[in-house]
């Protein structure tokens, strides 16, 4: 695809674009909506080939492919009344919104594929769930650290509530330093061990030759202090917790997915 239009320009849509222009290969033109009118401004400030659009509808016109990133209560008001022709491509990244609530507001023939970038693209390291699988729409993601298509929507949904636990893990991170403050440690000497700590992990995380689990167990020694904490603090009862909490929330999104249109 070689023009792209994004209605809503906020976090998702600014990372997008800073993914997309430093992808090293020629980087498609992005027509941004005036949503988001100030981040709007400064991506087309910053980059070339970035246009800010008069409004929605022009974004649309101008682009093969249209991503939607409005939040979803938003998104009648953004939405109603675009014209998208049946040739384009439109990819939905509106959390809780399914395809076919989209094509009831859109009135469209067009190929509607849903997709969860995270704000990891503009670093182009992030896979990109995404429902059904369409090739332009692959192609984008893979560019941007991968796509990963998912068989059904119900699928789909699962990965959705997996993003729900990002900022659990920041606020674990932060509880950690601040353990170590309250025993005497510079806060801001904490932090930054506890960042460089994390960090090494994520970095273990690109070695797909081990699973998860051996991972774990590749840290661990028996009866040594990981294995101390994994058992007396991550036990099961701390497992049944956090499933009871996905699937509360996985629940509330199949919800959302298959309320009407309103």
């Amino acid at each position: 695809m070689k023009r792209i239009g994004i209605i809503g320009v906020g976090e998702i849509g600014r990372a997008l674009v800073q993914g997309l222009r430093g992808a090293g290969s020629p980087a498609p033109e992005v027509f941004l909506s005036p949503r988001g009118a100030r981040t709007a401004t400064e991506l087309a400030e910053g980059y070339d080939g970035v246009h800010v659009c008069a409004d929605n509808q022009q974004a649309v016109d101008c682009a093969e492919l249209v991503i939607v990133a409005v939040r979803r209560q938003n998104r009648h008001d953004a939405l109603d009344g675009l014209r998208v022709d049946k040739a384009e491509v439109v990819v939905n990244v509106m959390a809780g919104v399914a395809n076919d609530d989209l094509r009831s507001i859109l009135a469209t023939d067009a190929p509607l594929v849903r997709a969860i970038p995270l704000p990891s693209v503009r670093e182009r390291r992030s896979v990109t769930v995404t429902y059904p699988s369409h090739p332009a729409v692959d192609a984008l993601f893979e560019q941007l650290g991968g796509a990963l298509t998912v068989a059904t929507e119900e699928a789909f949904d699962v990965f959705s509530a997996l993003t729900g636990t990002l900022t659990t893990h920041h606020a674990y991170l932060a509880a950690l330093t601040s353990w170590a403050a309250g025993h005497g440690v510079p806060a801001q000497d904490a932090e930054r061990y506890v960042r460089g700590l994390f960090q090494a992990v994520g970095h273990a995380l690109g070695d797909e030759t081990r699973t998860l689990q051996q991972l774990a167990a590749d840290h661990e020694t028996l009866k040594g202090n990981n294995e101390r904490i994994r058992t007396t603090w991550f036990d099961q009862a701390n497992a049944s917790t956090l499933d009871s909490a996905l699937d509360g929330l996985l629940t509330d999104l199949r919800s959302m997915t298959t309320s009407p249109s309103g």
